[in-house]
């Protein structure tokens, strides 16, 4: 068993904005600080997920299907 950060950033109430202001953020962050993330604090992956207060699923809005369900798998991001 391993301690993990949770981050709980929220993003206002429309989908799509909160869809691409997710994947704003994770670009950002990524392009700010994926270099260090392995260097300084070992960090090799990370997982996100966009969910919503009123869905008490751990759903992912970032991963729908065609039909327009949404997944409860995360979204993987490997730091090389």
């Amino acid at each position: 068993m391993q301690y993990r950060l949770h981050i709980d950033i929220p993003l206002g109430p429309n989908e799509n904005t909160a869809i691409y202001k997710s994947n704003l953020l994770v670009q950002e962050f990524l392009n700010c600080h994926c270099d260090s993330l392995n260097e300084k604090y070992d960090v090799e992956e990370f997982n996100y997920r966009l969910g919503h207060d009123a869905d008490r699923q751990k759903s992912n809005y970032l991963d729908k299907n065609e039909n327009g369900h949404v997944s409860n798998k995360k979204t993987k991001v490997i730091i090389t």
